[in-house]
């Protein structure tokens, strides 16, 4: 059971997000009420105030839409509450005209009159949804495909700030949308220039021979694990009776013991951890973590297996790796800990739960090749044609990561039941593929609809008594821990920063070496790292992090202060925009067009929406950008003035580019 009483589900001060732009019933004082705009995608409800929620997810504001309506026949019809109301009335449109919620009302007044006829209105909204609702889409999917198609636009005005805006939409699109986007290249059409095709073709099974013969040199059959060593000879080295006081020799124990006393602080000095552990982090911070939450006990883990499968798990982490490394998969299992410990959680999840969120938090990038899902889709690689191009490194982490547990002296679960033990693999699974960041806004969909469907169900508990509502809470919980390094002191984010930007400029390299087309953000001629973090944290972070707040609010507020602290600081370093040249030369020939793949009646919801903001008095076709990072954005430098078309913090909306709608 998670307690959210009425007193602490009020909204936090928020930085630009894009459910500001969602069409929202806007929740104050447990008063419903239907915005004007609702259905107004990019409708922007400036300086409000403190106290309100926004109900954005369409499941939620459906059912609170009808809650009104029932509220408002009370007053209109006098007919006395029944008795079987699950929870107390709210005042809805009726607190508009003044009078307190099923108030009675005589027929001829003006508030009568008023409050009719919005209620048939409401009543004739709600009807409106539910007949568009398809039959097979789930209520998360309305609420998926709903943030999908605003961040689409929102991403086709951002891309048109600059060029370098251009790269950081391409990125966010092609990393967090599980939609792949489509290109229309003018001058570089397939079937225009066959040459290409070719030349293509062959770099990419050059590219892909060469990342096989890497890894796999003698080329092992499908049904067998790549990456997976053999065992190493140290799994067995702890033959005496006593064990390393934090799982690993070194020979600064103490001040590894003072760091490890600190494993409950957000923002650990990790760094330091991994160089005083003789960089085995990993190793040291889960055995801390299990021992000081008895899990070992509970689950009935020998001390010593679990030492032999963390070092063995370490080990098939690559440690060339500048980002996707042991270090990093300490940091999200400590974070995870972390936030398994706010005070809302307290007491919500078995130790099985607790224990299996962990675990997965420890294997969720082991044997990663620090090359992205959509390069090894691209190169066709082993990998991907084993897993058929779906979630690809996340099925490989897991399939690694429970092949070890097979190795002699590696299984830390020999003691469960069977029950226990299936049930335990299930969640890992699920909490590991949830890391696929492709997943982002179907996983913050599912949270946003869970949390606020509760809350305008109205008893001010949030109950978690099914396994599909817990593991979603644990899923996103490690997705949060995976996505943290935002959340963190500036120093320890800048440091996060220049590490996966240098991963992603070694890939760029391997493929401008391979003739690939160079992915966003991994050319290191043309990189903008200042105004990608303001994008990233904006449209990928911010949303994610401001509803977990609002599932355990008001825990982490102090993570999302540091997480506005900063997105200023990044803001503040974006160069200055260069002055305006006087003609753009070539202005079409070297533009594509910008769009995620949506479904058939997905981009007819998306053609209406672009109808409505033409009439507006500005056409909204999806925008125009430079072409891929290996072309168009050569030569592009710092990022737009002001942050590009990022808005503002707080509020109006000036520096936004000006669209229907906005």
């Amino acid at each position: 059971m998670l307690n959210k009483n009425s007193a602490s589900s009020q909204s936090l001060p928020r930085v630009h997000s894009f459910f500001n732009m969602i069409p929202s019933i806007m929740q104050d004082d447990l008063a419903l009420t239907i915005l004007n705009d609702r259905d107004n995608m990019f409708s922007i409800k400036s300086q409000r105030s403190h106290g309100e929620d926004l109900i954005v997810t369409p499941f939620a504001q459906i059912l609170a839409s009808l809650r009104s309506v029932r509220n408002n026949l009370l007053s209109l019809t006098n007919v006395p509450a029944s008795n079987k109301s699950r929870r107390p009335n709210q005042s809805s449109s009726a607190s508009r005209s003044g009078n307190p919620p099923g108030a009675p009302l005589s027929q001829g007044e003006e508030a009568y009159t008023r409050l009719a006829t919005d209620t048939i209105e409401e009543l004739d909204w709600c009807l409106d949804q539910l007949e568009t609702i398809q039959t097979h889409r789930s209520v998360s999917d309305m609420a998926s495909l709903k943030f999908k198609r605003m961040l689409n636009k929102e991403l086709s005005h951002f891309s048109e700030s600059s060029r370098s805006g251009n790269q950081i939409s391409e990125y966010i699109c092609s990393t967090f949308l599980d939609k792949q986007q489509e290109f229309d290249l003018p001058s570089l059409r397939v079937e225009d220039n066959p040459e290409l095709v070719a030349a293509n073709a062959a770099a990419g099974q050059q590219s892909a021979g060469q990342y096989a013969r890497s890894r796999s040199p003698r080329g092992p059959p499908m049904s067998q694990i790549s990456g997976v060593k053999r065992p190493l000879s140290h799994t067995n080295s702890f033959t005496g009776e006593r064990l390393p006081t934090f799982g690993v020799e070194t020979p600064r124990e103490n001040e590894l013991g003072t760091l490890l006393g600190e494993l409950d602080t957000w923002g650990i000095q990790i760094f330091s951890i991994g160089e005083f552990s003789v960089n085995r982090p990993l190793t040291c911070v889960a055995y801390t973590i299990f021992q000081s939450r008895e899990l070992l006990t509970s689950l009935m883990i020998p001390p010593k297996t679990f030492l032999n499968f963390m070092s063995t798990l370490e080990d098939h982490y690559v440690k060339d790796n500048p980002f996707h490394n042991s270090l990093h998969a300490a940091d999200v299992t400590q974070s995870t800990n972390v936030l398994l410990n706010t005070p809302a959680l307290e007491g919500v999840f078995t130790p099985l739960e607790v224990g299996g969120a962990l675990f997965a938090a420890c294997i969720h990038d082991v044997d990663h090749p620090g090359l992205t899902n959509q390069f090894l889709v691209n190169s066709s690689s082993e990998l991907a044609l084993m897993y058929n191009d779906e979630s690809v490194l996340e099925n490989h982490h897991l399939a690694v990561a429970f092949k070890l547990l097979q190795n002699q002296g590696c299984d830390i679960f020999c003691n469960m039941q069977k029950k226990q033990r299936q049930t335990l693999r299930k969640m890992v699974i699920d909490i590991v593929l949830s890391t696929d960041m492709s997943k982002h806004m179907s996983l913050l969909a599912d949270l946003k609809t869970m949390v606020e469907t509760k809350k305008v169900a109205g008893s001010g508990v949030l109950l978690l008594d099914n396994y599909t509502d817990r593991i979603q809470v644990l899923e996103n919980l490690v997705h949060c821990a995976d996505l943290s390094n935002p959340t963190k002191p500036l120093p320890l984010y800048k440091r996060w920063v220049a590490l996966l930007m240098e991963e992603f400029f070694l890939q760029g390299d391997k493929e401008r070496e391979s003739g690939m087309d160079i992915s966003p953000m991994c050319d290191r001629h043309n990189a903008t790292i200042e105004k990608s973090q303001v994008g990233f944290i904006d449209y990928i972070v911010h949303p994610l992090w401001e509803t977990w707040a609002d599932l355990v609010h008001p825990d982490a507020q102090d993570i999302l202060d540091t997480l506005e602290e900063n997105r200023d600081y990044y803001q503040s370093m974006i160069p200055p925009s260069p002055p305006p040249s006087g003609v753009d030369e070539n202005p079409q020939e070297d533009r594509i067009r910008f769009q995620v793949t949506l479904e058939e009646s997905d981009q007819e919801n998306l053609a209406e929406l672009e109808e409505g903001d033409e009439s507006g008095g500005e056409s909204t076709t999806t925008g125009t950008t430079g072409t891929t990072a290996a072309s168009a954005l050569s030569g592009a430098g710092g990022g737009g003035g002001a942050g590009g078309g990022v808005a503002p913090r707080t509020g109006g909306c000036q520096n936004q580019p000006q669209h229907g709608g906005m």
